[in-house]
């Protein structure tokens, strides 16, 4: 059989898809097309494994059903296209599959086409593959034949129609915002687009529409949503892409409760529909002081407890020096009371140990509680008042085990609350079939930046403050509370946002606060304090990472498994193998020239 020129479909039209044939349609004459998982020849009869997106079907090549469709499956190859014609029949009962949806059937082929012969695949087609993440995402038409890599993106196209039904049933408009846009201080660095018709001057690709969405308020369409591609150019991680999916929504005539009411009710939608799950509203909500108290961050994972504990009081007159001397410059004491962690052995205490330093900790300090006993390098340096406070703060008891950081505010509680996540992993204290969902409330609108020497906004220059905190602006900016929440889903911040400043006055306040001189604004934001001006309503919105959620939702292990074409961990398209050097001329037309390495 010539495998290069090969049968034409031609007026066949496929009758069902591999997937979907049961025994109620046995007898009946169809038509199957697909790729061809593997062939397994028995001497008498070839039998070969129909794929499509849907699944699987068997069917069968008999030489006395027809000779020359046998003839031609002794040439079928994996991967190749084939379209067939049979008649459906039952398997028999000793051979039926009760794992696949089809096994119940199987097809006795009369006719069959070559579509389209296959090279021999770089790594077999399947679920279970020992092919590397780059080789799959050089060959991601390959990869995405596999359910295990199609199916996350099916789940990802319910998801996306049942946000659009959602929002359109709360009566949201769907807008486009520009892709071409200008470049903001808003955080990532951008990635820029020259101009061809005005050399030196560049488009930005938008890291989020926040300012479009904002002037869609001041235009009045009241409620908006989009499901927008955003971009920034920023080293990657796991959960990182250059270029994500976002849900962005603003509301006009709101506050806080009016969006998290709107969001909870998406959410508890998205786990009816997609998860089977009834998520009992409304959820809980926790300060960020409190989030940041008792789990050391602002994206607490609830399902297991192994809260932070604050010594600070208790070694106010410690003779411990490292304690007192962290004290004495400003600093805090607090650590986490493990059950049962007594039985961890002296090198898990030291890994651990080792772990913290990669948080910035210059050590880690621990007690061990067994049969009475403090076991501790420092157990000799607690005073018996130390110990039952210690004990009274914890509630610790034989066998559990007590660990201590002492440094500034931010590394004790970085390195805790990393401590904290990997100790629920190490001791299997997390319930995996359960799903937590937490609001943090009340975010600080600034904080310090050193290195910068100036304010910086803690969510984005647009946040607008308490209203009974305005008053601290001026004296006391850092203890200004923001109208921001985040939504925090099993320790991931799936979505946040805030109620935006809608006075011109006070925008240009927080700008100043920030550093951004009255020039350099209106050069930056200029269009936006002019649309703020003209009789902005009270607005706010949110934005959810749509890619997140899509991978919390399919159990996904990384973003890159829930996007049709992602970019590697370096940010190359192993496909395409972007980014790539462009013609001379090209740069030319745009007025650029490279510098080299």
């Amino acid at each position: 059989m010539d495998r290069i020129f090969t049968d034409q479909l031609g007026t066949w039209k496929r009758s069902l898809y591999c997937g979907e044939p049961r025994a109620d349609a046995v007898g009946r004459e169809l038509i199957l097309v697909g790729w061809t998982q593997r062939r397994r020849d028995h001497g008498g009869l070839i039998f070969v494994d129909l794929r499509d997106r849907s699944g699987l079907v068997q069917v069968v090549f008999n030489p006395e059903v027809d000779a020359a469709a046998h003839e031609k499956a002794r040439h079928i190859r994996s991967e190749d296209v084939i379209a067939v014609r049979g008649v459906l029949a039952r398997r028999p009962p000793e051979t039926v599959n009760p794992d696949l949806a089809t096994g119940e059937v199987e097809l006795l082929v009369h006719e069959v086409r070559l579509l389209n012969a296959s090279e021999v695949p770089p790594f077999p087609v399947e679920d279970e593959s020992d092919a590397t993440e780059n080789m799959r995402l050089k060959y991601r038409y390959l990869d995405l034949r596999r359910p295990r890599s199609l199916a996350p993106l099916v789940l990802r196209s319910r998801l996306t129609k049942l946000i659009r039904d959602y929002f359109d049933s709360h009566g949201f408009i769907e807008v486009e915002t520009p892709v071409l846009t200008k470049s903001t201080p808003e955080g990532a660095r951008d990635y820029l687009v020259p101009s061809r018709m005005y050399h030196g001057k560049f488009y930005a690709l938008p890291q989020s529409p926040q300012l479009f969405k904002q002037i869609l308020m001041v235009g009045g369409l009241d409620r908006y949503f989009q499901i927008v591609r955003c971009f920034r150019d920023e080293d990657l991680r796991a959960d990182r892409q250059p270029e994500f999916t976002q849900l962005d929504v603003e509301m006009s005539f709101i506050q806080p409760d009016d969006i998290i009411d709107v969001i909870e009710g998406m959410m508890v939608l998205l786990f009816k529909e997609l998860k089977g799950i009834d998520m009992p509203r409304p959820f809980p909500r926790l300060s960020w002081a409190e989030a940041r108290a008792r789990y050391g961050n602002d994206k607490p994972d609830l399902r297991f407890g192994l809260e932070l504990k604050d010594f600070s009081a208790c070694f106010a007159k410690s003779q411990i020096k490292v304690f007192a001397n962290v004290l004495a410059a400003g600093g805090i004491v607090k650590g986490i009371a493990v059950p049962g962690g007594a039985s961890l052995s002296r090198k898990e205490l030291d890994d651990m140990t080792s772990f913290a330093t990669n948080y910035g900790a210059k050590g880690m300090a621990w007690i061990k509680l067994a049969d009475g006993e403090w076991q501790s390098p420092i157990a000799k340096f607690f005073t018996d008042v130390e110990r039952e406070e210690i004990v009274r703060i914890t509630g610790a008891k034989s066998g559990d085990l007590i660990l201590f950081i002492a440094d500034n505010d931010k590394v004790v509680h970085d390195s805790l609350s990393n401590l904290r996540l990997l100790l629920g992993e190490k001791l299997d204290l997390i319930d995996r079939n359960r799903y937590s969902l937490v609001w943090i409330v009340d975010f600080p609108l600034l904080e310090f930046d050193p290195a910068e020497k100036r304010y910086v906004a803690v969510h984005h220059p647009f946040t607008s403050p308490l209203d009974e905190d305005l008053a601290l602006l001026e004296g006391e900016p850092l203890k200004v509370r923001s109208k921001a929440y985040d939504l925090a889903l099993n320790g991931m911040e799936v979505g946040g946002g805030s109620v935006r400043i809608h006075q011109v006055d006070l925008q240009r306040r927080i700008l100043e606060l920030l550093g951004i001189r009255r020039e350099e604004a209106e050069a930056k934001f200029g269009f936006l304090l002019e649309a703020l001006s003209y009789g902005a309503p009270p607005h706010g919105g949110i934005a959810f990472g749509i890619d997140r959620l899509a991978m919390i939702f399919s159990g996904a292990q990384s973003l890159r498994d829930v996007i049709a074409f992602p970019k590697s961990q370096k940010a190359v398209c192993m496909l395409t193998e972007a980014p790539t050097p462009v013609d001379p001329r090209q740069l030319r037309e745009l007025g650029i020239k490279t510098t080299g390495d």
